[in-house]
């Protein structure tokens, strides 16, 4: 239909025809040329042809026009209506029949609910470090539209890199206090401090560790007219105010408690988003919960980070990677799956990777109830997650990026055997 209207637009409206067909070029095949857009991207990115496929839908709808101009010399008028109206029809019944069952959202709440379990798994006033859209955007609607735990600040690692982003951290905003950067505004400007090198100093020795607000602060945050910024040492040392770990809820009072965190910084330099995860955590002081949604910061501290839920806590307690009690609580009180239990509700490849995390995490919580001889518990965060993921919707065997449904679903299992659940191993 759409080439028939092409031809019928330049046979009928030549300087028209041109016109719409430059519109269609820019929009389209010489966009992509002009921004240089990769072959290989995250996802589908045709939405940046957008403008092309909106005129080449001038085209169809002309092309409509050319079939009842040929049929109406043939055939009444109003046969010529009805031809041209069934045929115009086909394409959006056709795309309707067969795209309805892998487009259809309704009923699907994954994304609001993963944010409530990632909100949820923090304690009031936490920070919590998020990495790009997929992670971010669903907490941010969470927090602003819904009004679902404001008091917590969202920082997305993906801006952090960004003057202007690591600027607004220094506000208030909603529930959630202002919070220490460490740098000023104009120690950050535009490009300063955007990469900083490991220049060793031959007066501090490598087989110490050194205050990290002290290195952040008065090395690297020291002026320097040549932009030429650079971090002395690699091992770094967050004191711990024992007592207010404990009182705050930072560990419990069973745990086996660090007087500091001790890490070695695993790289030759530093970008501007890396060095602002470093400055908050140093100046922090341990006065506000830290999370991160990933386990592997990669900065050098992952040791210390605790599984909580779907977040993980930064803790001086060195390789205990579940918080036991407190994620039981959370996963059998506080955890929504967006109505992946009821039949026929459809999940993409995106939302099965944030069903998959939430398995995993039931999974991982299961290995370490069982692990300490709490095998009936373990059971019952089992079956919650069986039966709350139904196996129509999301099953034990599907396709993933990287393969991790098969991997999740291989923990699962071996999660079973652990909690000796004879039903769900066979399942």
């Amino acid at each position: 239909l759409g080439i028939l209207g092409l031809v019928f637009h330049f046979k009928r409206q030549k300087n028209d025809a041109t016109v719409t067909m430059i519109l269609f070029l820019f929009t389209g095949i010489l966009i992509n040329i002009y921004l240089n857009q990769p072959p290989y991207e995250p996802r589908e990115r045709d939405y940046s042809l957008v403008g092309s496929f909106q005129t080449f839908c001038i085209w169809i709808g002309l092309g409509v026009l050319f079939l009842f101009d040929q049929l109406k010399q043939k055939i009444s008028a109003m046969g010529a209506a009805a031809v041209s109206l069934a045929v115009a029809l086909s394409a959006p019944y056709l795309m309707g029949s067969q795209g309805w069952n892998d487009h259809d959202r309704s009923k699907r709440y994954i994304g609001i609910d993963f944010a409530k379990n990632c909100l949820m798994s923090c304690p009031p006033n936490a920070i919590l470090f998020t990495n790009g859209d997929n992670d971010t955007f669903p907490l941010w609607y969470a927090q602003e539209v819904e009004g679902i735990r404001k008091d917590i600040r969202v920082i997305n690692y993906s801006l952090l890199g960004i003057d202007w982003y690591i600027n607004q951290l220094r506000y208030k905003v909603n529930e959630s206090p202002a919070i220490d950067v460490i740098w000023s505004a104009d120690q950050i400007e535009g490009s300063k401090r955007d990469y900083i090198e490991y220049k060793p100093n031959a007066s501090m020795p490598d087989d110490k560790f050194y205050n990290l607000y002290d290195v952040m602060k008065n090395y690297v945050g020291k002026d320097n007219p040549d932009n030429d910024y650079s971090f002395p040492v690699k091992n770094v040392t967050v004191p711990v105010d024992v007592a207010a770990a404990i009182k705050n809820g930072t560990v419990n009072a069973i745990d086996s408690v660090l007087s500091s965190l001790d890490f070695s910084l695993p790289r030759n330099a530093l970008m501007k988003n890396e060095s602002a995860v470093l400055n908050i955590i140093a100046a922090n002081n341990w006065k506000r919960p830290i999370y991160f949604t990933n386990a592997g910061a990669e900065l050098g501290f992952d040791q210390y980070l605790r599984r909580d839920g779907l977040s993980y806590r930064l803790a001086p307690v060195k390789n205990s990677k579940v918080n036991t009690d407190w994620m039981l609580d959370k996963l059998t009180n506080k955890f929504a799956f967006g109505n992946a239990n009821k039949p026929g509700v459809y999940f993409d490849e995106e939302n099965r990777r944030h069903l998959g995390g939430i398995r995993y995490a039931y999974a991982e919580l299961a290995i370490d109830l069982a692990a300490k001889n709490r095998k009936e518990e373990a059971k019952v965060v089992l079956n919650k997650a069986d039966k709350m993921m139904h196996e129509s919707n999301f099953g034990y065997g599907l396709t993933s990026r990287g393969n991790m449904h098969n991997k999740n679903s291989l923990l699962f299992l071996e999660a079973c055997y652990l909690a000796e659940d004879k039903i769900l191993i066979k399942k």
